[in-house]
């Protein structure tokens, strides 16, 4: 049974609370992403990711978790869903980026088969007004030694 649908101001909340090394999106910036083609949208009642697909290729651009939720497996769950759904889809590759200080999320990405192939200077505003880089990370679906 999936989980009834999140509206783009409960996606809004729990990012406020959850992003704290980047500033959040706003509802209206969720509300315009998620009417995108291509837009991917998962969800459980204390978190969400947000993707999107164009051709063969998918950048998850973001994941969210109420922080009163995390450590209980629902970002696990949420970027398993992803990674199920873009083999069905014959997505070849995903990417993302990451704030260079959040160092949890690239070690749970890192955990879930992604690895760090570039960074962009000063690319997030931090909520201080501060900037932090951006670590991009990629992930191949069809690993090389699964290819028999």
């Amino acid at each position: 049974m999936s989980p009834p649908p999140m509206s783009p101001a409960t996606a809004a909340q729990i990012m406020a609370r959850a992003y704290t090394h980047q500033s959040p999106w706003s509802e209206k910036a969720i509300t315009d992403t998620l009417a995108q083609s291509g837009c991917i949208f998962l969800h459980e009642p204390h978190g969400f990711l947000i993707a999107r697909q164009i051709l063969d290729e998918a950048e998850i651009l973001a994941v969210a978790v109420d922080p009163d939720a995390q450590r209980s497996g629902i970002a696990t769950r949420l970027i398993t869903a992803f990674h199920d759904a873009h083999k069905e889809q014959g997505i070849a590759t995903a990417f993302l980026e990451v704030a260079a200080q959040n160092t949890g999320a690239r070690a749970f990405y890192k955990a879930h088969g992604y690895t760090e192939s570039g960074l962009r200077k000063r690319y997030y505003r931090r909520p201080d007004g501060n900037f932090d880089d951006a670590v991009l990370m990629a992930r191949a679906t069809i690993r090389p030694e699964s290819v028999t």
